[in-house]
């Protein structure tokens, strides 16, 4: 089985209208975004984004919102984009903001087959509002569902052809959970290699859960926010 694209258009050609996409990276930390790109070319509508947060207002997904192709975002961290909040403010956007946490074990639970389990964070909130409650060693927790998609778009440092990845410091944040839980999960990465170049004792997702891999032509290293120290 060949996984290798030419590039992110190819790779994400199939996307449809409609669909689910998990979205890897924090921030704009480990952000697939020529994947982004790629999908906002390909003009794509009513699509629900699963990511942790929106980028900001230059970078990221606000390139899908700019172009009003997504109709639902499932995140828990909403600033630094003044599009996604006007968006969200004037009802055009439905928004569903998750724990940051329960988000994670969201996505983690849909990719190794968990339909669903209990978490006390939330309980007593909004958060649980229409969720089942239970009563465990008399505390409470709410239920939530695992989260899956159609499409995962993650970026990795390295990968093999094969489609095993390596990520690069804090950009294994969301990616390794985005790729487990995609039905078909587009990898960029910034060197490709060949099978063997990689020590398997750093492989962070094994191939079987990566169906395309294709090099990025750019590697651009966005600061979300620039913090300083004074003299």
């Amino acid at each position: 089985m060949n996984k290798v694209y030419p590039d992110a258009a190819s790779a994400v050609a199939d996307l449809q209208d409609g669909a689910t996409v998990l979205v890897g990276g924090f921030g704009l930390c480990g952000i697939p975004e020529e994947c982004i790109l790629a999908v906002r070319d390909l003009g794509r509508r009513n699509l629900t984004i699963v990511s942790n947060n929106a980028g900001t207002t230059d970078h990221g997904l606000v390139h899908l919102l700019k172009n009003r192709q997504v109709k639902k975002m499932m995140s828990s961290y909403v600033g630094e984009n003044a599009i996604f909040e006007q968006q969200m403010l004037s009802g055009e956007l439905d928004v569903e903001l998750i724990p940051q946490g329960t988000l994670a074990e969201r996505v983690r639970a849909g990719g190794a087959g968990i339909p669903a389990f209990f978490t006390a964070t939330g309980v007593g909130t909004v958060v649980a509002k229409g969720k089942e409650v239970r009563e465990f060693e008399d505390r409470s927790y709410v239920m939530e569902r695992g989260i899956t998609g159609d499409f995962a778009l993650i970026k990795a440092h390295r990968g093999d052809t094969q489609g095993n990845l390596v990520f690069r410091k804090t950009a294994r944040n969301f990616n390794p959970l985005m790729a487990m839980a995609g039905r078909v999960t587009v990898a960029e990465v910034e060197h490709l290699v060949e099978p063997g170049e990689l020590n398997p004792d750093e492989i962070h997702t094994p191939a079987i859960f990566v169906q395309r891999i294709f090099q990025c032509r750019t590697s651009n290293k966005y600061i979300e926010r620039r913090t300083v120290r004074k003299r």
